[in-house]
């Protein structure tokens, strides 16, 4: 059942980047626009009270890093539903953190790619490197606690 599961999040986790990818630029640069007044608004004092220039002006500044931990975030993601499913039908973490780096980067190429067709929007070898990090950082998350199972197991089996 478990192979089910986390086969069937992992392609729904690929169909949710596609799609995001999908939006054309003025729709994507809209999310993170909302998406950075939103994080203003929970962090920083006062920006409610601030005049609608400055919160403009500001919000702007952040779009750029928010995309790009967007992109390493959603990777992130990737990256720990491809270890659990590799994991699952097959559970050796050194060689499936090898082959799923492989698969997840892959992904990364084909969806900047698939971007070029997109109104507004470009592939941008940058955006598979920030992927192909998250991505790093899901699998390595996955590959120490996968580590940590099997010490635990073995110790208790001794």
């Amino acid at each position: 059942m478990k192979r089910i599961i986390y086969t069937g999040l992992t392609l729904a986790w690929m169909c949710i980047i596609f799609w995001f990818s999908a939006a054309p630029a003025k729709e994507s640069s809209e999310m993170s626009m909302s998406a950075g007044t939103l994080i203003l608004q929970k962090l920083v004092p006062g920006y409610e009270e601030w005049e609608k220039d400055r919160q403009q002006e500001f919000t702007e500044k952040i779009e750029y890093p928010i995309r790009k931990c967007a992109h390493a975030s959603e990777y992130a993601i990737l990256g720990i539903l491809l270890m659990l499913t590799w994991n699952s039908y097959i559970p050796d973490a050194k060689r499936g953190s090898l082959i799923m780096f492989a698969v997840g980067a892959f992904y990364a190429a084909s969806d900047e790619f698939h971007q070029l067709f997109v109104p507004g929007r470009s592939g941008r070898l940058t955006d598979v490197l920030i992927d192909s990090v998250g991505l790093l950082a899901g699998i390595f998350l996955i590959y120490i606690l996968l580590k940590c199972q099997d010490s635990r197991k073995s110790g208790k089996t001794s």
